[in-house]
């Protein structure tokens, strides 16, 4: 199938690409600017994997996300919270309808270059804190793709089952090379280690029993996962 890959630069999309590139024709990557405090560490990492790859990457600016909406993830927004993934204080990072908004786009572009698919990496670590990453949302929006092309284009999800560290189990088999993924939320000099997308690379490597090649600002133990209702239920 002749598709597109949404690549963010971080390691999901990432291992998404590599393994779009052995079982599918990928015509470009598309990656979006829309004003995160860590656009500037990731965003070099995708087009790094693009250049190795020989495939178009293509940004989109999204310059009215930054300005309009809400989030502590963009540079508008207040400081990047730490702690587990899954708290209820990591909804402060949620850009609203970021997906929906992304794969809107993706779909326009998909049909325009002759694409027959549009691959996200939504998994299920993204379930507990991300409405727009969940199969509940993931599933109708392919309904609406399909019916609004005439190309009918398909919304491949091949992680929405898929943990993180099992991500990383399939990247390590098709050779991604980690250290030229971003996961962190606060774009410093190094990853600090500590933010929620931190904890959860941190988490991943440590589960998957992946040697991780990242370095931190702090190593300090992983907090706990959060019990209840605010925990890792999948809504």
């Amino acid at each position: 199938m002749k598709v597109v890959v949404l690549l963010s630069g971080g390691m999901d999309s990432v291992t998404a690409f590599h393994e779009a590139l052995q079982e599918h024709e990928v015509l470009a990557a598309l990656s979006f600017d829309y004003g995160a405090k860590h656009h500037a560490k990731e965003l070099p990492m995708a087009a790094w994997h693009c250049a190795k790859s020989g495939i178009p990457h293509r940004i989109a600016a999204l310059d009215f996300v930054a300005q309009e909406f809400h989030s502590d993830l963009l540079k508008s927004g207040g400081e990047i919270p730490d702690g587990h993934y899954e708290e209820e204080s990591m909804k402060k990072t949620v850009v609203p309808f970021r997906n929906g908004i992304m794969l809107a786009i993706a779909a326009g572009f998909a049909e325009s270059h002759g694409a027959e698919g549009v691959v996200i990496a939504a998994h299920s670590g993204d379930h507990a804190i991300y409405p727009d990453c969940r199969e509940e949302f993931l599933e109708p929006m392919a309904r609406a793709i399909s019916e609004g092309t005439y190309a009918r284009i398909a919304l491949l999800r091949p992680f929405v089952s898929t943990d993180k560290a099992g991500i990383v189990r399939i990247g390590r088999a098709l050779g991604v090379d980690y250290s030229h993924t971003w996961s962190c939320y606060k774009g410093e000099e190094l990853h600090c280690g500590s933010c929620g997308t931190c904890v959860e690379r941190r988490e991943a490597f440590l589960l998957a029993g992946v040697s991780d090649p990242t370095q931190y600002a702090a190593t300090d133990p992983l907090p706990p996962r959060p019990a209840g209702e605010g925990g890792n239920v999948l809504k």
